[in-house]
């Protein structure tokens, strides 16, 4: 059945993704961003303007006409740049807000919270829904918060926790090491057999879409992530092959791989990188999804993209 969907964050880098795939599958899409011309313009697109996310908010406008909402707007994790009360404002309230003007109005409304609303930076155990959530910082305080609100609003609603998401445009800690992995010299990853989920980008909008048609999603939390996780070892080799080039891993010693990352800038991301962080989504497959994109192919894939090459 065609669904008629908000999608607020559309401009942003899973947003963009969604709204092409959304309007590809026939549903029409109302496309809502900061700034809307940096929505892609396509049929079936109705491109509008976000309201500023801080203080008193009427969702009405957007919401009018609409069946099925995706909420992905908000602040991206920023280690210490940003107040605490601007994210609780932000990643927090302005769902609540959205939750209680949708009651009634919408079939589903689908959060994209993450999966730092429930743990850490890394995790010991093999993380499911199961768990206690336990966020360590102000933004994963700030999701969890914001499931917190939607699930007391009373709008029929599903939750959505990825993994670190990557993919053509990524930025953040991926881009980080693809950044790394783009120099020629050996690099000392070799020993890094640490695994870690991460989520291909065209997984998680197959999963937004998967939810969006299965009933039994509704009132559910799902952690999202790829099949199988994979090794900081292989994921360089994954970047360095769709480069074109060799691997080029020596085992080394962590210490050194550490002045390495400080070296480039990035020593307070070594602990993201180090670490074991390893998701269990057998919950969301369970319900009929299935991650198609294997994450070292889709880690060679996205660096071919990113450098002009041919898929």
């Amino acid at each position: 059945m065609t669904k008629r969907v908000l999608i607020t964050g559309a401009s942003g880098f899973i947003g963009k993704a969604l709204v092409t795939a959304l309007a590809k599958q026939g549903h029409a899409v109302r496309a809502a961003a900061r700034d809307p011309a940096r929505i892609i313009a396509a049929s079936d697109v109705e491109r509008v303007e976000i309201p500023d996310l801080v203080g008193s908010l009427d969702w009405s406008p957007l919401l009018a006409g609409v069946t099925h909402v995706v909420h992905l707007a908000g602040i991206a994790h920023a280690p210490g740049t940003l107040p605490d009360d601007v994210y609780t404002q932000i990643n927090a309230e302005a769902v609540g807000t959205l939750a209680q003007q949708a009651k009634g109005k919408v079939e589903r409304l689908v959060l994209m919270s993450s999966v730092r609303a429930q743990v850490g930076i890394s995790a010991e155990h093999i993380i499911t829904e199961a768990d206690t959530p336990e966020p360590t910082d102000t933004y994963g305080r700030s999701k969890l918060e914001a499931e917190r609100l939607l699930a007391a609003s009373g709008v029929r609603y599903t939750v959505l926790r990825p993994a670190v998401v990557y993919g053509k445009g990524v930025k953040g800690n991926i881009a980080a090491l693809a950044t790394i992995a783009k120099t020629p010299m050996p690099l000392p990853f070799g020993g890094l057999d640490n695994e870690r989920s991460l989520l291909a980008l065209e997984n998680l909008v197959s999963a937004v879409a998967h939810v969006l048609e299965t009933p039994q999603a509704e009132g559910e939390t799902y952690l999202v992530a790829d099949a199988r996780p994979i090794s900081v070892a292989d994921m360089v080799s994954a970047m360095r092959e769709g480069l074109g080039k060799p691997p080029h891993l020596v085992s080394v010693p962590q210490g050194a791989v550490k002045r390495l990352m400080k070296s480039f800038g990035r020593e307070t991301d070594w602990e993201r990188v180090s670490g074991r962080f390893v998701i269990d989504a057998s919950k969301l497959m369970e319900t009929g999804w299935q991650p198609s994109v294997e994450t070292h192919a889709g880690i060679v894939r996205m660096m071919r993209a990113e450098n002009g090459a041919a898929h």
